[in-house]
């Protein structure tokens, strides 16, 4: 089950998380710092239908399961702690 941030809006965020990554923690910490709304999942905290349905997104954008994965109004995917390219898709 997905946890919110409340932030301002940019849109359906929802990030895709490891709770053992580093770049995960860094990339929910720069969401946090530039102040988005998002919702956020630590797959492997998820058990049966919910951890099944969230590997099918993250696949869905990354075919290697790669993470963190950031989904933007279901319509692209930021894979990988990408700072530059995570201030540049909200605005920072």
């Amino acid at each position: 089950m997905s946890t919110h941030v409340n932030g301002k809006d940019k849109g359906k965020v929802r990030l895709f998380a490891l709770s053992t990554c580093q770049w995960c923690h860094k990339a929910k910490e720069l969401l946090e710092e530039l102040g988005v709304a998002f919702d956020y999942d630590y797959v492997d905290l998820l058990e049966g239908k919910e951890q099944n349905d969230a590997l099918a997104i993250v696949e869905r954008w990354s075919p290697n399961g790669g993470f963190p994965t950031i989904v933007i109004d279901d319509k692209r995917a930021i894979l990988g702690f990408r700072e530059q390219e995570i201030r540049e898709a909200f605005g920072a």
